[in-house]
């Protein structure tokens, strides 16, 4: 008889349990671009296209979040996922760079949070505006500590605080699918379904292309039960809880999108300000509405941000622990919290924060922003997973598994790579502006680990130069206004 650490591999030392995890999933992907889904949908395309948008994307994340699953259960030994994966598949640059761009990108992405918050409360307090004004910035500052000074108490209790918080934001969500369904009218729908009125004349391919990036940012924490798989009480529920919250959250995002083309003309859910949800409902049931989402939206965005923080402080901290960042991000305090990684990762986001005074539309720059810093580490997943089973490494003969995870993990490599197309060359050359940098600490953890040069391997010189050329043209391009904030 097998006892549960032989059958899960290696036995675990966490106490995070599969419904924490699925919580951390869930709460890592419900949180600022659910709220924006109709508008960002309603200005891009209508619901035929939207329903052909969610079919790509849904079933490039399911193969991504297929991959991420198995992973899990064929490669125990690596923790953090996103990180790791990249490491053991393409050595140590590329997952250095995989690592830092994955950071950046969710500090990046909690800047959206703030913004969005600000902006929400601007529509009822005109001092906060679109969330990039100098009061929005002075609140968002201090929230940023705060939360700071809550998650050096201890990651156990910030997780606990995260279930909480999930589970009372979703009510709000689920709130205005019920008063969608009731508000719905086929007449509207049918209307709408090709554009409807005032359509912009665009291909339908242009159309869903245009909706790609947000569909990233709102399904970016997919990964988030990988990346706290050292802290699982059981290997298995990782991939469980992965595809357990892409399930629920999947249905939320379809829902959200669809049913307001069946309450309003798509031209007039193009208009509305952002959060649309509240916008929405407030056209539908009176101001109660807005008052009501965005209520929901403070609840679940705070809590999204709670999980980011954690993620982006785990990552810095991992790849610091496996000597590919500084070690001073390895340092935990007494409550074993990586303290130094939270500090570098508050304050990038403080930085950002006050760099969107200057932005036009800082939510839709933030958010798209981080929908490309991420595209790279979930390529090299991807790509990893397509190495890994083609090679047969830890199916011991199991044929049918490996052509399944193999098809699978093809899949992901043609989704990710068609995203990063999708994505534009303005937004890749922007993303490559922060991953120039980022090399310096992947040099200076070299150094503190006394290997000669900056590189291991002449290949990684290739990936540094075409990394550095891709930041210069990005700089020049913002001195000469080819690409706009």
């Amino acid at each position: 008889m097998s006892s549960p650490a032989d059958t899960d591999g290696p036995a675990r030392t966490g106490t995070l349990a599969l419904p924490i995890l699925t919580a951390m999933v869930v709460g890592s992907m419900v949180g600022s671009g659910i709220f924006s889904l109709p508008r960002t949908f309603g200005t891009a395309t209508g619901p035929f296209g939207a329903i052909i948008a969610w079919c790509i994307a849904a079933g490039g994340m399911y193969t991504l979040a297929r991959a991420f699953q198995f992973l899990a259960e064929r490669k125990p030994d690596l923790d953090a996922g996103v990180y790791a994966y990249a490491k053991a598949g393409f050595g140590d640059y590329p997952g250095n760079l995989s690592a830092f761009g994955y950071w950046i990108g969710s500090c990046i992405g909690n800047v959206s949070y703030w913004v969005l918050i600000k902006s929400t409360l601007g529509a009822f307090f005109p001092v906060f505006g679109d969330g990039n004004t100098i009061p929005a910035i002075l609140v968002a500052s201090a929230g940023i500590w705060l939360f700071h000074f809550m998650i050096l108490r201890g990651i156990q209790q910030a997780a606990f605080i995260n279930t909480v918080v999930t589970i009372a934001k979703v009510v709000p969500i689920i709130a205005f699918i019920l008063i969608m369904f009731i508000a719905f009218k086929f007449d509207v729908f049918s209307a709408n379904f090709w554009g409807g009125v005032g359509m912009p004349e665009t291909s339908l391919f242009d159309q869903v292309r245009a909706t790609m990036l947000v569909t990233v940012f709102v399904f970016l924490g997919i990964e988030g039960a990988s990346v706290y798989s050292r802290y699982a009480r059981k290997r298995s529920d990782v991939g469980t809880a992965t595809i357990l919250g892409f399930l629920a959250v999947t249905t939320l995002l379809v829902l959200v999108t669809l049913l307001p083309y069946g309450a309003l003309p798509r031209a007039e859910i193009a208009e509305m300000r952002q959060p649309s949800m509240a916008a929405v409902l407030e056209a539908v049931v009176g101001r109660w509405g807005a008052i009501f989402v965005s209520g929901g939206l403070l609840v679940s965005v705070l809590g999204a941000y709670l999980a980011w923080s954690l993620i982006c402080a785990e990552v810095l901290s991992v790849a610091a622990k496996t000597k590919d960042m500084p070690r001073l991000f390895a340092r935990e305090n007494a409550n074993h919290v990586p303290a130094n990684a939270l500090w570098a990762t508050n304050l990038t986001i403080q930085a950002f924060i006050i760099s969107t005074y200057w932005s036009q539309d800082a939510f839709a720059l933030m958010l798209n922003l981080t929908s490309v810093m991420t595209l790279v580490p979930f390529f090299l997943v991807a790509a990893y997973a397509f190495l890994m089973t083609r090679r047969g490494e830890g199916y011991d003969g199991d044929a049918g598994a490996r052509r399944r995870d193999l098809a699978f993990a093809a899949l992901a490599v043609i989704y990710t790579l068609f995203l990063i197309f999708a994505a534009g060359l303005e937004f890749l050359l922007l993303s490559a502006i922060l991953y120039g940098p980022g090399t310096a600490l992947y040099v200076w953890a070299r150094r503190e680990q006394g290997k000669p040069g900056w590189f291991g391997r002449p290949a990684d010189w290739v990936i540094f130069g075409l990394a550095v050329i891709g930041c210069a043209i990005g700089i020049h391009g913002l001195a000469t206004g080819y690409i706009t904030l």
